[in-house]
């Protein structure tokens, strides 16, 4: 069986992954070895009913001995631990959950329901550094990767509604105190019918404007609100993860002479798992709406249409109704009055999953059943 390193496997990306993994029995295919930043020597997860000793994470000498690393560890730990890896002449396949190698001329961007033949071609012509991509572009791929993969999009506004827990657990516990902050802030006023709605609403708003207001990590009220910025400013006023959209999918499709112009605004919701996105598409071709949804339903089994209808809608296509699922629903697609080529679409996905741990889970069989 082929050595796996797994890093990073405690976190909320790490801990989706081993749940996955397991779920699958990818462990049954491997020899699994824990790294840790910070318990080294203590017993490791349990696989197969048996433990292991826990390895320090920089320990590049264990490193060196595994055929596969895969790392949720973040980007922090990729610039410290992986050019001093390669130096050291290892050879084996490093596939990184984190963003920091994504747009390296080395690397490959991971979706294999959207493309495996161009993984599959990187491993012949040599790479072996696969990067999970961003979690929106990887879930609008996933929902509307019919429609890029048969060349048929001119350009799309990506506008995203995305949940706390894509900035990590410590955000999404503080929306959670910002919530019961805001709930204290009514207390049992909220039950008293005489009492109008106004005043509740300004003890509302006193509470997220007061300095006692949890915004230790996010800086800012998320709860009762929404935060119309993610990421670091850009030169052309983009935002870093505004930026990514067009950059990423272009280089997943493997786009490099004929690129599809992206674009959007990133929106942080109060949302505790999942990112929505509406997009505008200007397609090449004026399709009936029923081309375009078998072209959706066509692409990959998880992406699935829910018609252009409110209890539909509001039933399949939230948030509350995705998180935990594989599913990628794509509803509220229609012909836009600005034209025949111009559709609207929604969608909404677990980042966690399609978003994050998933690609890198499925990276690994990949790899594995390329090396034989």
């Amino acid at each position: 069986m082929r050595k796996i390193g797994l890093v990073g496997w405690r976190g909320m990306v790490g801990s989706v992954l081993v749940a996955r993994m397991r779920e699958e029995k990818d462990f049954d295919l491997i020899e699994p070895f824990f790294f840790t930043t910070s318990q080294a020597g203590q017993n490791s997860p349990e696989v197969a009913g048996e433990t292991s000793v826990l390895i320090e994470a920089f320990d590049i000498a264990a490193l060196k001995g595994m055929d596969i690393i895969i790392t949720c560890q973040g980007s922090r730990y990729t610039n410290d631990v992986y050019y001093k890896l390669r130096r050291s002449g290892w050879s084996g396949y490093w596939i990184d959950a984190a963003s920091a190698l994504r747009m390296k001329d080395h690397t490959m961007i991971v979706l294999d329901p959207v493309n495996l033949g161009l993984i599959q071609e990187s491993l012949i012509n040599g790479v072996r550094d696969f990067i999970g991509g961003n979690c929106t572009v990887s879930l609008m791929l996933m929902g509307l990767g019919g429609l890029f993969k048969s060349n048929l999009v001119e350009w799309a506004s990506a506008m995203t509604y995305q949940a706390a827990s894509g900035a990590g657990a410590k955000h999404m516990r503080e929306l959670i105190l910002q919530m019961s902050a805001i709930s204290s802030s009514v207390g049992a006023r909220i039950d008293n019918p005489e009492l109008g709605i106004l005043d509740i609403d300004k003890a509302v708003t006193q509470c997220v404007r007061s300095e006692a207001f949890p915004v230790d990590n996010w800086g800012f009220p998320l709860g009762g609100s929404l935060l119309p910025w993610i990421g670091d400013l850009k030169e052309n006023g983009q935002s870093e993860e505004e930026w990514k959209n067009e950059i990423e999918t272009n280089k997943i499709l493997g786009n490099n002479e004929s690129a599809i112009r992206l674009d959007g605004l990133c929106v942080r919701v109060g949302a505790m798992r999942c990112h929505s996105q509406a997009l505008t598409i200007k397609l090449r071709e004026n399709l009936d709406v029923a081309d375009i949804e078998d072209l959706i339903l066509e692409s990959n089994p998880w992406a699935d249409i829910v018609p252009n209808e409110k209890h539909a809608t509001l039933e399949r296509l939230t948030p509350a109704a995705v998180a935990g699922s594989l599913a990628v629903p794509v509803g509220r697609i229609r012909k836009m009055n600005i034209g025949g080529r111009y559709i609207s679409a929604f969608t909404t996905g677990d980042q966690l999953l399609w978003g994050a741990a998933e690609p890198i889970r499925r990276m690994l069989r990949v790899v594995l059943d390329y090396l034989g």
